[in-house]
């Protein structure tokens, strides 16, 4: 069982760098400087964050009922 979850998220975190737009969200930070870039992604992480809590959400609730 935890190979298969293993296996799924990485085959999302593939299929989501796909998606120009994840990680240059509004509010998003990005600084760029001589010699340092750096990126920290809030936005996206919410936005994941709240995408995956919904479908951890129906995966639950469709074992529970059985």
């Amino acid at each position: 069982m935890v190979g298969i979850v293993v296996a799924v998220l990485g085959g999302l975190f593939l299929l989501i760098s796909r998606f120009p737009f994840l990680g240059n969200l509004p509010g998003d930070i990005q600084v760029k400087r001589e010699g340092l870039n750096f990126h920290i992604p809030c936005a996206t992480s919410i936005l994941l964050s709240i995408i995956l809590t919904i479908i951890i959400n129906i995966v639950i609730r469709f074992f529970i009922r059985r």
